[in-house]
């Protein structure tokens, strides 16, 4: 995607979204970086107090998940928007669902209806690292194409849930509906 004068105003509103959230989830209550007082760039360990405070965790990769979501959605309902545009709106929609799964009400239900026993909520550095995931998820989707990208989400969805016993798709399910049997399960990492 190159950036010519008419792709300019998408890149910098995607450029402006970063301050606006940092701010948005700092008057939230959110920490700038982790109570250690450390940034690391990743953090490995979801069952540790590390997890959703530094940059990048396992998570991101549902975040990643989220960027291929959006440039599905959005490359069908509105295929003449340009892709700069189209990645803009995919950006913004994962940037209002940082400041949103950081409120009380969707932190509380992390913790009632999944395994996120103890989430508190992300940092506001790990929150940003989440929405660059979303915009590179964006991009790799739109570079492997509909089938690729499909085939892509299926092997990393297997992969998490392997890995972490979690993913997009079974967040959305607890979020949505929680399985008592399958939080049982989710904690036996």
């Amino acid at each position: 995607m190159s950036v010519g004068k008419k792709n300019l105003w998408p890149w910098l509103g995607i450029a402006a979204l970063f301050p606006i959230v940092a701010l948005a989830l700092h008057l939230e209550g959110r920490l700038w970086i982790c109570a250690c007082g450390t940034v690391r760039l990743w953090v490995g360990e979801i069952c540790s107090s590390g997890n959703s405070q530094h940059i990048l965790d396992p998570y991101a990769f549902t975040h990643i998940l989220h960027g291929f979501l959006f440039f599905w959605l959005i490359s069908r309902l509105l295929p003449r928007l340009r892709p700069a545009w189209q990645l803009w709106l995919a950006v913004g929609v994962e940037a209002a669902w940082e400041v949103f799964e950081n409120t009380n009400f969707i932190i509380n239900r992390y913790r009632e209806g999944t395994a996120a026993l103890g989430y508190n909520g992300d940092t506001v550095v790990n929150s940003l690292g989440d929405i660059v995931c979303c915009l590179a998820g964006f991009l790799i989707a739109r570079q492997l194409g509909w089938r690729r990208s499909i085939v892509a989400f299926v092997v990393l969805e297997l992969i998490l849930i392997v890995w972490i016993r979690d993913s997009l798709l079974l967040e959305i399910l607890m979020l949505i509906y929680p399985i008592d049997s399958l939080k049982a399960w989710q904690m036996c990492r």
